[in-house]
């Protein structure tokens, strides 16, 4: 549920334009405020890869939900906020870069961990349709089972013949039996590759809460 929060800050109030970001630029957003204490709009559009004016509407649509507080220092984490990005970080706590392999196909890649969720994923093509709708290349959405990362539906070890990639996501990730990997491709921009990881490995925990 607490996803849902994300979902209902990068949703529209009442009738306006399409808006220009999603849950996964808010949940960017929280990151950024996080780890700098208070931030400036200008970082914000500039790792959020947004224009000034959906930058203001997203810290609007924060404050509306009372997940951040601004001053003339900046902006910063509100108790609640503080309380539901904990929550989403017991979901997605982990995350890296990744160079070009069989697995990852763009210029720029982005791994993402998703925990105790392989249950809820499907084919992955899911998780492949909601990164290319963020403007990415695509995903790919890997199963950690028995120490190798396997594609969904299947056993095969789709990683075998890369043993530095699967020592690159076990040290930077640290999976578990039943994690998932989601991993972000795009040719342009790694922002890009890591907001459609994101978007994907949040949309995985909806669409599995709405089934509970």
């Amino acid at each position: 549920m607490y996803v849902k929060v994300l979902q209902e800050t990068s949703g529209r109030y009442a009738p306006s334009r399409v808006l220009s970001f999603d849950i996964a630029h808010v949940f960017k957003a929280f990151q950024l405020i996080k780890n700098n204490g208070h931030i400036s709009r200008d970082l914000l559009c500039q790792e959020l890869n947004l224009g000034e004016g959906s930058v203001k509407t997203l810290i609007k649509h924060l404050k509306m939900q009372d997940l951040i507080e601004t001053s003339r220092i900046g902006t910063k984490m509100s108790v609640k906020g503080n309380r539901i990005f904990s929550h989403i970080l017991s979901s997605v706590p982990r995350e890296c870069v990744l160079p070009k392999c069989s697995v990852a196909l763009g210029k720029y890649n982005y791994a993402v961990l998703l925990k105790q969720l392989s249950f809820a994923v499907k084919s992955g093509i899911e998780q492949r349709d909601t990164a290319i709708k963020m403007g990415a290349l695509g995903a790919t959405t890997l199963f950690y089972m028995n120490e190798k990362f396997v594609i969904p539906g299947t056993r095969y070890d789709a990683l075998r013949r890369e043993p530095q990639i699967i020592q690159l996501l076990v040290h930077k990730l640290r999976p578990e039996l039943r994690d998932v990997v989601i991993i972000g491709s795009d040719d342009t921009d790694q922002r890009i590759a890591e907001l459609a990881a994101k978007n994907a490995a949040l949309l995985t925990i909806m669409n599995h809460e709405k089934h509970l």
